[in-house]
């Protein structure tokens, strides 16, 4: 198995997404990449901490590449958006692919680079490596599973792209 955290706006969308998609085995969201020790989605929330609401991905790389996965992830965001996925807006909702593997980069660069290409303007996507990981409050996991009708940025269309893409 392997690992990849996506910062997308809101983590319960972007986490209820990645869910959709075969190979994904399992997801958990958190903050990435803050300057604080373990926070607290109340700390969070002021954007005093650095951190970005994300979801962590573990794919299995024999049924989904990552390829397919950050293409997948670019489809599920304004890329253009700074700090800012649909209503929700503030540092904590920027958007950022944060990797632990090296060897991963020239994929998600190359993806990346793919995107940024089909714009005059330079993404507002943060490609760094993965500095700092704390896996958020057990009611944040699973929030769309546990509360099918509460809040989400994506539209429901979005969920089934996933299925169906992942899938071909």
């Amino acid at each position: 198995m392997k690992e990849i955290y996506f910062a997308g706006g809101c983590f319960w969308g972007t986490e209820h997404y990645f869910k959709q998609i075969k190979g994904v085995v399992e997801t958990a969201v958190g903050y990435a990449n803050g300057h604080t020790s373990d926070p607290t989605y109340q700390e969070v929330y002021t954007d005093g901490t650095g951190y970005a609401e994300t979801v962590k991905v573990v794919y299995d790389p024999q049924l989904i590449s990552l390829e397919l996965l950050a293409d997948l992830y670019f489809h599920s965001i304004d890329p253009l958006s700074l700090n800012k996925q649909g209503e929700d807006e503030g540092t904590r909702y920027r958007t950022g692919i944060y990797y632990t593997d090296q060897e991963d980069l020239p994929v998600l660069k190359k993806v990346y680079d793919q995107v940024a290409s089909q714009y005059d303007t330079p993404l507002a996507v943060e490609l760094e490596p993965l500095k700092n990981f704390y896996t958020g409050e057990e009611y944040h996991q699973d929030y769309l599973d546990k509360n099918p009708t509460g809040y989400c940025h994506l539209p429901q269309a979005l969920f089934e792209f996933a299925r169906t893409k992942s899938r071909q």
